[in-house]
């Protein structure tokens, strides 16, 4: 895992993304060399395909990286991947078509060649991703992981190591002497009576995940431990597993002191000021560039119900104090009229059907804007909840309230990374999400975040 302004990133992945950037660039370097025909040293070629080339490879891998396609291939189905691919492919001819019309080649260079030429290379990337190929040997990609321990939680990493990333072999679990019952297949123990150490350099291991029930009372041989360490091998927690591969502070690994003593929940003064002014002007921008779509929904929902077009609800926000958030209307006037809240649910009677549509699409959250110009909310973080939850959930849910650690958000992290919640079980699912962005949240965060949004309202994921 390579960390990147706190959030953490495959390593596959951020080399994948920097052989397609080289790719393009390239490519578009070579063909201008090729129609200049002066030599593999023209200037004003390599000039031309450097400047015109950067610009594609960063809109162009920017809406495949907001369309989740360097996302692990197990997160999303087939047919998720082709419908992401076409639309991809759109998208980058427009971007590359859209960077030749406003920097337009210069004779002897010809636009519509390149255009050309820039189609096949795209076409083929998105290809190979369309088919799960790979552009690095399997050798290199793939890693060897160790689980420490045979209990409960040495099967939840387990199962999660080999659901979640197929580049990870997960060679097996090495028992501890304090748990006497393993929770896990008794073929995939190592033997006993061997070392840790002798296990690692038998297995030709890369990483050990440790994840005992019980750490206490010398359950740990820390001395091989540290031995395997010394020699390169990575040696992790299962918490610290959980926030580097899933994006996650999982309930059941993590305790109150990981979260003291570690790294994150960095809020610093220069922090807040640069999100507040993104918030600003992020919000402006987007009221302007919304307000037609806005308009048009407003109508539609006063046509079909009449009724008030706005919905306004008591959330809690930072610190947990209250405030009024407004989005578009999506349910019948008398949705509950019994007084009970109600989460929403799939194919709830209560939508309206245009309510329907604008929830699909996320439409009926751009009110809330509104909310970030007042700084009740921001355009990332946890979202908001009503009091009426708020108060059950902190008291079912272990660390429920550091999530109004910070301002909630328009979108955040467990809306990209989760579908919609409408259950405690979600609701805790949810939770080690927005944890994992309390505990690192920042502004390089957030553009991820922005970003796969763009691709969860394109596709519909997890609208409700």
């Amino acid at each position: 895992m390579i960390k990147i302004s706190s959030h953490y990133f495959h390593r596959r992945t951020i080399l994948q993304i920097m052989v397609y950037a080289v790719l393009i660039v390239g490519t578009l370097i070579v063909l201008l060399t090729m129609q200049a025909g002066a030599g593999m040293f023209n200037a004003s070629a390599i000039l031309s395909g450097v400047i015109r080339g950067s610009l594609m490879a960063i809109g162009i891998l920017t809406v495949n990286f907001a369309l989740g396609l360097y996302e692990p291939p197990t997160q999303l189905t087939v047919g998720q991947v082709r419908a992401r691919a076409v639309l991809s492919l759109l998208l980058s001819m427009a971007i590359a078509g859209g960077i030749l019309f406003l920097l337009p080649l210069q004779s002897p260079f010809q636009n519509e060649q390149t255009l050309v030429a820039l189609l096949i290379v795209v076409s083929g990337m998105l290809i190979i991703q369309l088919f799960g190929g790979e552009i690095f040997p399997a050798s290199y990609t793939r890693e060897r992981v160790l689980v420490f321990g045979t209990g409960p939680r040495a099967g939840v990493v387990g199962q999660s190591l080999q659901e979640n990333d197929p580049h990870i072999e997960l060679v097996g679990y090495f028992p501890s002497s304090n748990e006497k019952e393993p929770a896990v297949s008794a073929l995939k123990v190592i033997a006993p009576g061997q070392t840790l150490t002798d296990a690692v350099k038998k297995h030709r291991i890369d990483k050990i995940v440790v994840a005992l029930n019980e750490r206490r009372g010398g359950s740990m041989p820390m001395r091989e431990l540290l031995d395997c360490k010394v020699n390169g091998i990575q040696v992790i927690d299962i918490a610290t597993y959980f926030e580097q591969f899933l994006g996650q502070i999982h309930l059941d690994a993590v305790s109150a002191g990981w979260l003291i003593f570690g790294d994150g929940f960095k809020q610093g003064v220069v922090r807040s000021i640069v999100k507040w002014m993104l918030d600003i002007i992020g919000s402006i921008v987007l009221l302007v560039i919304a307000s037609p779509v806005m308009l048009v929904t407003a109508l539609m929902i006063f046509l079909e119900s009449g009724g008030p077009v706005f919905y306004r609800q008591e959330r809690v926000g930072r610190n947990g104090r209250i405030f009024n958030v407004i989005k578009f209307r999506s349910m019948r006037t008398d949705a509950e009229k019994d007084g009970t809240p109600r989460w929403a649910s799939a194919d709830d009677a209560r939508i309206t059907r245009v309510g329907k549509i604008i929830r699909k699409l996320r439409i009926d959250e751009l009110p809330q804007l509104f909310c970030v110009l007042k700084g009740d909310m921001s355009l990332v973080g946890p979202r908001p909840e009503r009091p009426y939850f708020v108060d059950r959930l902190t008291l079912e849910i272990p660390y429920y309230a550091l999530r109004h650690g910070i301002k909630p958000g328009l979108t955040g992290w467990a809306q990209v990374r989760y579908h919609y919640g409408a259950s405690i079980k979600d609701t805790q699912h949810k939770l080690q999400y927005d944890l994992y962005y309390v505990k690192n949240h920042s502004w390089f965060l957030d553009l991820v975040i922005l970003f796969e949004t763009v691709g969860v309202v394109l596709t519909g994921k997890g609208a409700q």
